[in-house]
């Protein structure tokens, strides 16, 4: 369902906040404060200030791929860290895994996880397989 806006509500509004790609970290942090003003109000957003916030959240999202960029982790290290997480050993994962070897095998990097074992680890842990991939 699409929201009529008030035309002149929410031109104030851009002309207030000025949203724009963001190209620096003070652009950045004018965002951020713009954001944060408005989520001040709650649930007492208007249509436009709702339009507004989702425009400005979803360049400050683009700006934050790009210049905070999550790194990707191992399937290898995703285990491990779960692992630790939840005060796991290696003998604990035998019965998910398979042999005392395989476990072995992957902790250690010598082995990759196969689909089965990912569906296996998913099931264990929670989590989509495809972490394990």
């Amino acid at each position: 369902m699409t929201t009529l806006l008030n035309t002149r509500v929410y031109g104030s509004l851009l002309e207030k906040y000025q949203p724009k790609a963001i190209a620096s970290e003070s652009e950045y942090q004018k965002s951020l404060d713009a954001i944060n003003d408005l989520m001040a109000k709650g649930e007492d957003l208007s249509p436009e200030e709702s339009t507004l916030l989702e425009t400005l959240a979803i360049l400050v999202e683009s700006y934050e791929e790009i210049e905070f960029p999550i790194p990707t982790s191992s399937p290898r290290n995703i285990l491990l860290h779960l692992m630790e997480v939840r005060s796991l050993k290696q003998v604990d994962l035998v019965k998910v895994i398979g042999s005392k070897g395989v476990v072995s095998e992957i902790l250690s990097g010598k082995r990759a996880i196969s689909k089965s074992q990912a569906k296996e680890l998913g099931a264990f842990f929670h989590v989509s397989p495809a972490l394990f991939i």
